[in-house]
């Protein structure tokens, strides 16, 4: 909205800024930033006053009890500083910035009423049904993708990381599809799984962001400036998209608005979800988050890059479902206790290691994903 308000005055003096992409993600970082860190001092003595803590599972590590009662449901600020971020700097006439906002808002959504559930012990096992959670989920990725793909006649190419982009594997429309269903709704239980520590989940989060933000920015970039050759000036163009050898797509350059929005947002949860929580995500964070971040990485056409980037989240997820074969098929259990952090918590691991160690990690595939561009 201010964008547009703005973007009248794009050739008045110092509002040329707006001409440009660049700024306005940094303008959305450092206001979905100063939004989070300001608010959230008072969203925590509200949720303290209204007694909107976490419930700690009985069968959890016994050091979590004492956690018991800190305010939950912080991702609620999360998804207000960064849809009213996103809301301010971003073209709003693009339709890829509005696919983003709708998920994130509609998985955020979904979350918050289990988060309530849970919460007010609604439902035989708290909160929502997991049948019905995971149709819900489906239901609202496929919407999306059903636009994407049927009405939009999206791009149903799939690019390998480390592979020249020419060698590309263009699937069936109704194929690519489901494909993307799995990768948005595998991405949102995964980031949820991860937020099990104090800031565990959300600088994996931010750092998918800004990974994402490099990458929409390169795919639907196209810089024109003037050389003057011999007097004379000659219009050029610089082709972010050709430069990194990624898929060229028109329009995500402004999903860069987004991702600085993420990492500002996450950046201002962090400083009160560090370790010792002040605040906890909830599902209504992690569920958005995640979510978000698949359909980055299917609008940038980085779904095969998204189990690097998100490596962790991955590790997560791939630890629940062979802990649950295995003792379905066995009766034995692989890890002391899954999701993967808490098998470290049993082995004796201190919290802030663990949780270091995997942030760690995260940077570290961050950087093989970035680095999987100049290798095609």
């Amino acid at each position: 909205m201010l964008f547009h308000l703005l973007f009248q005055l794009r050739d008045v003096g110092a509002f040329r800024v707006f001409r440009y992409t660049s700024f306005r993600v940094l303008a959305a970082t450092a206001t979905a930033l100063f939004v989070a860190l300001f608010l959230y001092p008072w969203f925590i003595r509200r949720l303290r006053r209204e007694q909107i803590g976490e419930v700690i599972r009985a069968d959890g590590p016994q050091g979590h009890q004492q956690k018991s009662g800190t305010p939950t449901m912080g991702g609620t600020l999360i998804l207000f500083s960064l849809v009213g971020s996103t809301l301010l700097w971003a073209d709003l006439t693009n339709q890829y910035t509005w696919l983003v906002l709708v998920t994130t808002v509609c998985y955020g959504a979904l979350g918050f009423v289990d988060d309530y559930m849970k919460l007010k012990g609604i439902g035989k096992k708290r909160g929502l049904p997991a049948k019905l959670k995971l149709l819900l989920q489906i239901v609202i990725a496929a919407i999306i993708g059903g636009y994407l793909v049927f009405i939009q006649g999206f791009d149903c190419s799939l690019y390998a990381p480390f592979v020249p982009i020419k060698y590309n594997l263009v699937l069936p429309p109704a194929l690519y599809f489901g494909f993307m269903i799995l990768v948005v709704i595998a991405t949102a239980n995964t980031v949820n799984l991860t937020d099990g520590l104090d800031g565990l989940a959300i600088v994996p989060v931010i750092i998918a962001g800004a990974v994402f933000l490099v990458l929409s920015y390169g795919a639907g970039t196209v810089l024109s400036y003037y050389e003057v050759i011999d007097s004379v000036e000659i219009l050029r163009k610089f082709d972010f998209a050709a430069y990194l050898r990624i898929p060229s797509i028109k329009g995500a350059g402004e999903l860069a608005i987004f991702c600085g929005a993420m990492v500002g947002a996450g950046i201002g949860f962090l400083w009160y979800n560090t370790y010792p929580a002040s605040i906890f995500m909830g599902d209504v964070g992690s569920l958005a988050l995640g979510a978000s971040i698949g359909l980055l990485a299917v609008l940038t056409k980085n779904e095969l890059l998204l189990p690097i980037l998100g490596g962790i989240f991955v590790l997560e997820g791939v630890s629940v479902v062979t802990q649950t074969v295995s003792y379905k098929l066995t009766g034995k259990r692989i890890f002391r206790m899954a999701p993967l952090h808490h098998h470290y918590e049993l082995k004796g691991w201190a919290e802030p290691k663990i949780i270091v160690r995997f942030w760690i990690v995260a940077i570290m595939l961050a950087l093989i994903a970035l680095a999987s561009l100049k290798l095609r």
